[in-house]
């Protein structure tokens, strides 16, 4: 064939229209971004919120997420998704590690309820220049400042994990806001809009969770939007082909010495039905609440096995699955079943590990009082699986069963 006509060689070396140039930019940008091209995203003119996870571990650190999520939705502000605080204090590094968010979870799920960005990428990529040392401000209770030597200070750096928490990122405050007479619930929310608009307070960094704990009851369906990174889907289901035997029962044991001094409250009355995450399983009404029982925070090997050999049976299981912290009675629960039921215990590094596969189980049983239960509990609702807690077979349903 021989070379096309003059016309149609000077219409391929024209430049395309400029809608077509536009187009062509778009594509190549968002190319760029899928492919971690490391473009800068668009500064958020509705403002950002920021907080440190610093109340308690992986459990707590959770519920106060689905608040924190809620709150930045009713505020309208990008939430900057912090990395979690791990406490390694007992082995190298003999410090906290803190974990990004996306290590364990994806981040774009998040997205379908309300804008994020993971808090690196908004320490490298926006912060430079929009939030530059000299210019962030720190936000807090004047109940909080009290504790400063000027008693008009925001804590933000006060002691572990804050600190460490805001130096992993070069983080110093120039000056502190101080408000009172407003609280994080929504019925606020004008009122934080009012007080902070982003115009003039851009980033509100505060110096914890911007919600409450236990978990809102409203705010539980938001587990939903939290979905499984692909490499702890991948380890997950390697443990769970290579160890279990399908039908099994996973069973979470939180029965540590500390676990003890805390649930003997309930022993002496110090503590009543609402005691930390207590609510998934007695109900959020204080005044309906189901009483909570010493089985339920506590439970001793006889319920243990009581629980064990109900839910084996209901679900014809192969093999149990315990996550604990401390003992987990493998060699009791073997022996039980006359070395009929395979028990499995990982006790693994990354306790994730253990959600993933009490996530998977095809009954669970968890303790009432745990937020690390109550993490577990909330997947499997939002999937429509079956759980319960020692000391109580049959949970009431709530008020925002998914």
């Amino acid at each position: 064939m021989g070379p096309p006509p003059a016309g149609l060689r000077r219409a391929a070396m024209a430049p395309p229209p400029v809608g077509g140039l536009l187009l062509l930019l778009l594509l190549l940008l968002a190319s760029g971004m899928a492919a971690g091209g490391g473009a800068a995203p668009a500064w958020d003119a509705a403002g950002y919120l920021l907080y440190c996870p610093c109340m308690g571990r992986f459990g707590n650190q959770a519920e106060h997420f689905l608040g924190a999520l809620a709150f930045a939705r009713s505020l309208n502000r990008t939430l900057a998704v912090p990395p979690w605080i791990e406490y390694r204090h007992h082995r190298p590094p003999y410090t906290n590690l803190h974990v990004p968010y996306t290590e364990h979870f994806k981040l774009e799920p998040l997205l379908r309820y309300h804008r994020v960005i993971s808090l690196e990428d908004f320490m490298e990529k926006l912060a430079p220049l929009h939030w530059p040392p000299g210019r962030r401000v720190a936000y807090c209770f004047e109940a909080a400042a009290q504790r400063s030597a000027d008693k008009s200070t925001c804590p933000m750096k006060d002691g572990n994990p804050f600190g460490p928490f805001w130096d992993q990122f070069q983080v110093n405050f120039d000056k502190s806001e101080l408000f009172k007479g407003i609280s994080f619930s929504s019925a606020y929310k004008d009122h934080w809009i009012q007080r902070f608009s982003p115009s003039e307070h851009p980033v509100l960094a505060l110096p914890g969770a911007p919600a409450q704990f236990p978990v809102l009851e409203e705010h539980r369906p938001l587990q939903k939007y939290i979905v499984w990174s692909d490499k702890m889907v991948k380890k997950g289901e390697a443990y769970i082909a290579s160890l279990l035997l399908r039908p099994y029962v996973g069973i979470h044991l939180r029965i540590g010495s500390d676990w003890k001094n805390a649930c003997n409250m309930l022993k002496d009355g110090t503590a009543g039905p609402h005691f930390m995450a207590s609510p998934q399983c007695v109900g959020y009404d204080r005044g309906a609440a189901a009483p909570l029982t010493m089985d339920m925070c506590l439970p001793d090997l006889r319920e243990i096995k009581r629980a064990l050999k109900l839910w084996v049976e209901q679900t014809e299981a192969k093999s149990v699955y315990v996550a604990t912290d401390s003992e987990p009675y493998t060699t009791e629960i073997q022996q039980f079943f006359q070395g009929k039921i395979k028990v499995v215990s990982l006790q693994p590094e990354v306790p994730q590990v253990d959600l993933y596969i009490l996530g998977q189980s095809d009954h669970f049983v968890g303790n009432c009082v745990s937020s690390f239960t109550a993490f577990v509990k909330r997947e499997r609702d939002v999937r429509g699986k079956p759980s319960s807690f020692f000391g109580m077979d049959h949970p009431p349903r709530l008020r925002d069963e998914f």
